[in-house]
């Protein structure tokens, strides 16, 4: 009669995700993550045949954990792209770890596009877009193409510690951006 398995891939993906959040996916050895989800490493091979499918099921742990991120993220901005941008540099400053592995790291064939992953399923870009339309953009996908760049660059710049403004200069650099791209 063969040993039940007490461990299972869900426990082994939040033990790998833990590790990733405190300290990047590349640092997931078999012997960490075993320590970690507190069983030996036969289960994970036993589940994973290699780490490639473990990096993408956390990954698919780490793309959720940011919507919920911009989810739960109070949006109390009119200018377009504030709120998106505030979000996205404070999920990079908090979560430097996991904003590598989503956002700057090359994850194969299977991974989201950022669009994908700043619009989610509730269209957050779409929604943005529309509003900079409303507003009166001449052409709204362009300006947000500006704005994800220079928003995108913030976020890099926070996940190496080079950006250290406050919320308020961050808003007011962002609400700059915009009328500067915008020409409004």
């Amino acid at each position: 009669m063969s040993r039940k398995a007490t461990i299972t891939q869900k426990e082994i993906v939040n033990a790998a995700f833990k590790i990733t959040k405190k300290e990047g996916f590349e640092q997931i050895t078999s012997r960490k993550l075993a320590a970690a989800a507190g069983c030996s490493t036969q289960p994970i091979f036993r589940i994973y045949e290699n780490m490639d499918g473990l990096k993408k099921d956390v990954y698919e742990k780490a793309a959720a954990y940011y919507e919920d991120y911009y989810n739960d993220f109070a949006k109390t901005h009119d200018v377009p792209f504030v709120d998106l941008g505030l979000a996205y540099i404070g999920f990079a400053q908090k979560y430097p770890h996991l904003f590598r592995l989503l956002f700057v790291s090359a994850n194969g064939p299977e991974s989201k596009t950022m669009y994908d992953l700043v619009n989610g399923a509730n269209e957050n870009v779409v929604k943005e877009i529309n509003k900079a339309a409303a507003k009166g953009a001449k052409d709204a996908q362009q300006l947000f193409m500006q704005m994800w760049i220079f928003i995108h660059g913030a976020g890099c710049m926070a996940v190496t510690g080079d950006y250290d403004l406050d919320e308020a200069a961050s808003v007011a650099l962002l609400e700059s951006a915009y009328k500067a791209f915008c020409g409004c």
